[in-house]
């Protein structure tokens, strides 16, 4: 081959790679990405197909819905090209810098209670209205207990939270401020409340819990979640085999409709990026992705689509529901700090602290100041994960072995002597979280009237600890009720051990590597 041919076909092969990454680049879209609230993974693939088309990278990011609040109400605001919590109403509340544009609701989904058939059954609730003093009634008497999101967490643990208020007040046709201060109203939110078996910080795992449990033979009796979830969770059940749905209960006193807003937040990254927001709306509101959205169980309004109704678990997104008017924000603020602080169930929580060796310098730096900001009133406070006053807290340091034990409650001065205890530590040892979440467990377990509480375990751990997973184990399955046992990591931990706990027990584990405070406000939710 002679040298001017091996010019030719190199210039040829150079030009050819030019067109080919040019056209790669033709039309290219932007990189955009939502920060959504967990029941909106099942429309995650509707707007995945949306940025293929537009030949855009686009990214999720599942968080609850007082972490989308805080972000949009803090002075860097979200980082997200666009916010899609689950009603507006957290919008409105938190965006006080107005950093959202054109907010549009894309559907509507009611909270409601779905509650195992054969529990439906025996409370002779089938074919009937069911009112919010019957749910009351089956508390009361032992015979009704429910997974619930936090209300300070969670939009649905929120709504159901909010119903409850509504109909203690008689059904009024909006809550006002001097409503929460009557004793009564608070007398029976707060029996209602009691009736919480597990909490959680999202909608979605909380689902996902019930699936879990059912298909290790264990079902619960109830669930506070949105409509669309219910129909979710019950496919689910359907397809693991399980005959006992969860059957729609659509409280007659009324409910809160939640109405699924996606809004855009411009960061100044111009107005291609504009564009792509408007024609994503645009596309989520085109006839055929309606019907595709409403199939997922969700409710169009104005529009003549619908998933299939089930007569088998009285599931009928074309049912009329008595639509609670939502209070002013100022009023949902007072409500969810009475919740925080005074109604919601009491929690007993075990908070295992690593004080090994390896935790010296930064790790027990950042480790006392995320226990100063958890047990500080004020500063918990501001982002609802306060204690009550009935609360029972037990603080365990470890390192190869278990230091000490201390308990105390959510009293502030109790709190302050807990924190005093810890900030006298100093790190040193082995780690051994098996150790500490054993004696944990001796402790939960021995507590008076446990069935009030609702009890968790919280391991922070910055390494692997000694194995002692077997025996921890076999004291756990001996121990009713069963304690769910959380995980938060601290800088590069080994996750393998407490992602093995928190599946074993039905937990989860939190990444507390670049925010420690934040993943036990989050863990706090759980709680």
């Amino acid at each position: 081959m002679t040298l001017a041919i091996r010019r030719a076909l190199y210039l040829t092969c150079a030009l050819l790679a030019v067109v080919s990454l040019a056209g790669c680049n033709i039309g290219k879209g932007p990189d955009f990405s939502i920060v959504s609230g967990s029941e909106n993974t099942v429309l995650q693939p509707i707007v995945e197909e949306f940025c293929k088309q537009k030949n855009a990278f686009c990214t999720f990011k599942y968080e609850g819905t007082l972490d989308i609040g805080l972000a949009l109400q803090s002075e860097a605001g979200v980082s997200q090209d666009a916010v899609w919590p689950a009603s507006s109403v957290w919008v409105d509340m938190f965006d006080t810098r107005r950093r959202v544009k054109n907010l549009t609701s894309i559907a509507q989904t009611p909270v409601i209670l779905g509650v195992r058939k054969s529990k439906a059954q025996a409370l002779g609730w089938i074919g009937r209205d069911v009112f919010m003093k019957d749910i009351l009634g089956a508390v009361s008497t032992g015979s009704l207990k429910f997974l619930m999101t936090s209300a300070t967490q969670s939009n649905s643990g929120a709504s159901a939270y909010l119903a409850m208020l509504s109909s203690a007040l008689g059904n009024k046709p909006v809550i006002e401020p001097g409503d929460l201060k009557d004793k009564t109203v608070q007398d029976t939110v707060k029996a209602l409340l009691s009736g919480v078996e597990r909490s959680s910080g999202s909608s979605g795992w909380l689902a996902d819990l019930y699936v879990d449990q059912a298909r290790r033979g264990t079902l619960y009796d109830a669930m506070w979640n949105y409509e669309a979830v219910l129909k979710e969770t019950n496919d689910k059940l359907a397809g693991i085999g399980q005959q006992d749905p969860l059957y729609a209960i659509y409280p007659a006193d009324g409910v809160t409709v939640a109405d699924s807003p996606i809004g855009f937040v411009d960061h100044g990254r111009g107005a291609e990026v504009q564009t792509f927001f408007n024609e994503l709306l645009a596309y989520l509101r085109t006839p055929d992705i309606q019907k595709r959205i409403a199939a997922t169980g969700r409710r169009i309004p104005l529009a003549d689509v619908a998933a299939t109704p089930e007569p088998l678990w009285n599931f009928d997104p074309k049912r009329l529901v008595t639509a609670i008017r939502m209070p002013e924000p100022a009023v949902i603020s007072e409500a969810l700090t009475l919740y925080q602080a005074a109604l919601r169930k009491p929690s007993l929580t075990a908070l295992c602290l690593d004080f090994s060796g390896s935790m010296a310098g930064d790790g027990v730096t950042q480790l006392k100041q995320a226990m100063r900001f958890l047990l500080t009133p004020a500063e918990a406070s501001r982002v609802l994960v306060q204690w009550s006053p009935s609360d029972r807290i037990i603080v365990i340091p470890f390192d190869g072995s278990v230091r000490r034990s201390m308990m105390g409650s959510g009293d502030p001065l109790e709190q302050e002597g807990l924190l005093n205890a810890v900030l006298g530590e100093e790190p040193g040892g082995g780690t051994n979280m098996y150790a500490c979440a054993s004696e944990a467990m001796r402790q939960i377990g021995a507590t008076k009237d446990l069935s009030n509480y609702l009890p968790a375990i919280v391991i922070m751990t910055d390494g692997k600890s000694d194995d002692e997973s077997r025996r921890f184990t076999n004291q756990w399955k001996a121990m009713q009720p069963h304690v769910p046992v959380f995980g938060i990591t601290f800088g590069d931990a080994d996750k393998t051990q407490l992602d093995g706990l928190a599946e074993g027990t039905s937990a989860r584990v939190f990444n507390g590597g670049s925010d420690l405070a934040a993943a036990f406000r989050t863990a706090r939710g759980y709680n």
